[in-house]
């Protein structure tokens, strides 16, 4: 990360930081006709906006475009690996609160990054959002390592009602790797399942949610492991595709195949709705999944319904999926790893061509032909 030297304090003269600033998603961006361009086969109905500073995050996460020791100008990086321009605060909030006139904004989730001063810039953003824009719903990708229950309460108070917290690894081993003790990093295990519980406690069942990458070098034994976890313990899981930043320390590491992400997605899907037992999946001894045991009618159901294999999002007011996060885990002309849309006959037919569940499950030969 380039070196800042101008105090903190004294860094709002010189570059236009939050809170009286931040950074919004390109497909947000279009959606409230900041940016030119349309978003193909989809909208976006959550407006997505991420915390602005000239150091950029304090945090080293091996697989972020923000992270503190990637090589290059703050303002140069990414998140998600998609461009985030930057715009005053309270422009955006008027846009939001014009588009909530006309139509119902799905919800406005806004991202913390690890800074000092990310906390009341946070409840600052959630204000100017909230005395224009009354209704839309609100909710907060957190950062763990900031927070304690008496912050976590006074979220609740300023109007958010979903929380978001990256765990991102799937296991502790995998977690200090990415993003803890071994990236010389601030974050713990441990301390990230405390506030993950005492936000379950204080926002409720299914107001909590974990973010998840599949990719880091979990097994697929870890992942559905935390799958059972986190549905025992009513909390969200939502799942996103390693995708390699160019500068970060990941960045030539490969992404999982497209057929092990659809397994997953789909094994995901049926453990949370269909309350699919553990000992309907087997392993080998490496913790990949290698057979799947269900009927034929839940299998095709699940598939055929498209939902396994969309975006993990929030949902708006209505409980319909909100952040569907366009090119969030790929790049226009790519395979969708999540579709944020429906997926239709033809998109069907495709996944599961990628899935190849013959492999895994003695059902898929018939269903498949």
């Amino acid at each position: 990360m380039a070196k800042v030297t101008i105090p903190s304090d004294q860094q709002a003269e010189h570059y236009q930081i939050s809170p009286d600033y931040v950074r919004i998603s390109m497909a947000a961006a279009i959606e409230l006709g900041l940016k030119p361009g349309r978003i193909y086969r989809s909208s976006c109905d959550c407006i997505n906006l991420l915390q602005n500073y000239p150091e950029g995050c304090y945090a080293n996460c091996t697989y972020c475009g923000l992270a503190r020791e990637r090589p290059g100008l703050p303002e140069d990086n990414t998140f998600i690996r998609v461009d985030w321009p930057l715009y005053p605060t309270d422009l955006i909030a008027e846009k939001i609160a014009e588009r909530e006139a006309k139509k119902e904004i799905g919800r406005v989730c806004i991202s913390q990054v690890q800074d000092h001063r990310a906390n009341h810039d946070l409840f600052d953003t959630i204000h100017r959002v909230r005395e224009r824009a009354l209704q839309v719903p609100i909710s907060a990708l957190v950062s763990a390592t900031l927070l304690n229950e008496e912050k976590l309460y006074a979220i609740r108070e300023a109007g958010v009602d979903i929380v978001g917290i990256g765990l991102d690894g799937a296991t502790e081993e995998i977690f200090d790797e990415a993003r803890g003790k071994k990236t010389r990093g601030p974050h713990k295990w441990d301390y990230h399942w405390k506030i993950i519980r005492a936000a379950r406690r204080i926002f409720g069942p299914m107001n909590v949610n974990c973010h998840i990458i599949v990719g880091l070098g979990e097994t697929d034994h870890d992942l559905i492991d935390l799958f059972f976890q986190l549905k025992d313990e009513q909390i969200a899981g939502y799942l996103f595709s390693f995708n390699p930043e160019p500068g970060t320390a990941t960045q030539d590491r490969p992404r999982a195949p497209i057929h092990r992400h659809r397994r997953v997605q789909l094994v995901k899907h049926l453990i949370e709705d269909y309350d699919l037992p553990r000992n309907s999946l087997t392993f080998d001894d490496a913790g990949n999944l290698i057979g799947l045991d269900a009927p034929a009618s839940i299998i095709d159901d699940a598939i055929n319904s498209g939902t396994p294999f969309m975006t993990d999002g929030c949902p708006d007011r209505h409980g319909v999926m909100a952040c569907n996060r366009p090119y969030g885990s790929y790049r226009p002309g790519e395979e969708y790893r999540d579709y944020p849309f429906p997926p239709n006959a033809d998109d069907i037919m495709i996944i599961r061509q990628q899935m190849r569940l013959e492999e895994i499950w003695s059902g898929a030969k018939v269903t498949t032909q």
